[in-house]
């Protein structure tokens, strides 16, 4: 096993909130392997990307040593066992899944057992003060939107778990911070060592704006096809793949700074290559960084095209191409335009200086992989 400070700095690297590091640093001290629980959702039997971020976490504490425990909500949702079966196999895509560094277990093993004496026992634990400092039941309180009792059980539910599982370590996204603290309030309560809360961010979908969902379509799957994994990630923009770089391939602030050297959609095809081969093998990747390939060469176009929302009128042709940020200046730029390799809806535009009108479901393509579709505000 790996020191303690080296493991430490594997396991900081894309953290966004720690509580505490030195306590952290201590419990690796110990040379043991320790317990990382992670609260599994499976309400929905498809996970993707963002998923993947927590779940990859979890990957590096299984690899240096330690024992991964999900624990499956099971208790408040019925069709939970359904679709865990989905979840599992998709997670073990990631997931080291032998015994010995993984432990699944269902709340319901606690929780069903509980006496209503035991439920009051347990909101004792709590003030509704303390309940109010959670964003959203602060938020919705201000708002004078109805907040149900039952929903102040939830994060005392999550931290009974912690007491249940004996955590180590807990993870989560920022928005399971509050839940995964009250976890460590509920274990002093209990006589155990708080657990470690690691909070990891939130991967942003293709859409570069709102977090990655499958409601709002901006999610790659972890079941999708190799060829779907590889066109949705090329059609993110650039100022988003840095972030998937650091946050899905754990890429440091030098290596995207070296990364930045290299012509964008070139690093763009290296990080679909890499995702897919993460879940389809290297193969599937090869295969499908051909078909993206030969889908421009076909002029396939609206198909793989990123949107790229403008406003109606004319616009300068090289303000155009800023908009889809591939381009770190506008002399890049003239010299594609220059070399023949700009073309708006099929139409080769070869004055820098030209202006053009733009219309709703234009198809700009900028250079041999670069493909946008306007969308007129």
């Amino acid at each position: 096993m790996k020191s303690a400070d080296e493991q430490l700095k594997i396991l900081e690297q894309g953290i966004e909130t720690l509580v505490t590091r030195d306590e952290l640093k201590e419990k690796l001290e110990q040379k043991r392997p320790l317990r990382v629980k992670l609260g599994a959702d499976p309400t929905a039997p498809d996970l993707h990307l963002g998923h993947s971020v927590v779940l990859r976490k979890l990957r590096q504490f299984q690899d240096l040593g330690h024992k991964a425990v999900l624990i499956i909500g099971d208790y408040t949702a019925l069709e939970i066992e359904r679709n865990a079966k989905t979840y599992f196999q998709q997670a073990g895509k990631i997931l080291d899944t032998s015994p010995d560094k993984l432990e699944i277990r269902r709340n319901s093993e606690w929780l069903a057992k509980m006496s209503f004496a035991d439920v009051l026992r347990l909101a004792s634990q709590m003030t509704v003060a303390r309940i109010l400092e959670r964003d959203t039941f602060e938020q919705r309180y201000e708002a004078d939107v109805p907040i149900g009792v039952h929903e102040f059980l939830y994060p005392l539910m999550q931290g009974h778990d912690s007491v249940m599982i004996r955590a180590d370590v807990e993870l989560g996204g920022t928005d399971q911070t509050f839940n995964n603290l009250v976890g460590r309030d509920l274990q002093r309560d209990a006589g155990q060592e708080p657990q470690i809360v690691m909070i990891l961010p939130i991967l942003e979908g293709t859409d570069g704006v709102e977090k990655m969902s499958k409601s709002k379509g901006n999610y790659i799957g972890l079941n999708d096809s190799p060829k779907d994994i590889f066109g949705k990630t090329m059609s993110i923009s650039d100022e988003l793949m840095w972030k998937w770089y650091s946050l899905l391939l754990g890429k440091t602030p030098a290596e995207i700074t070296t990364l930045k050297d290299a012509h964008p959609m070139e690093v763009k095809k290296a990080l679909a290559h890499t995702i897919v081969a993460q879940y389809d093998g290297s193969e599937a990747a090869d295969e499908a960084r051909l078909d993206f390939e030969k889908q421009f060469s076909k002029k396939q176009l609206s198909e793989i095209a990123r949107v790229l929302p403008v406003a109606s009128g004319e616009i300068w042709i090289i303000e155009l191409i800023e908009k889809a940020h591939q381009f770190s200046s506008r002399s890049e730029i003239r010299r594609l335009i220059q070399g023949g390799g700009v073309s708006l809806d099929g139409r080769r535009i070869a004055d820098e200086k030209a202006r053009v009108s733009v219309h709703d479901g234009m198809i700009l393509k900028i250079g041999k992989l670069i493909v946008v579709k306007l969308a007129v505000a």
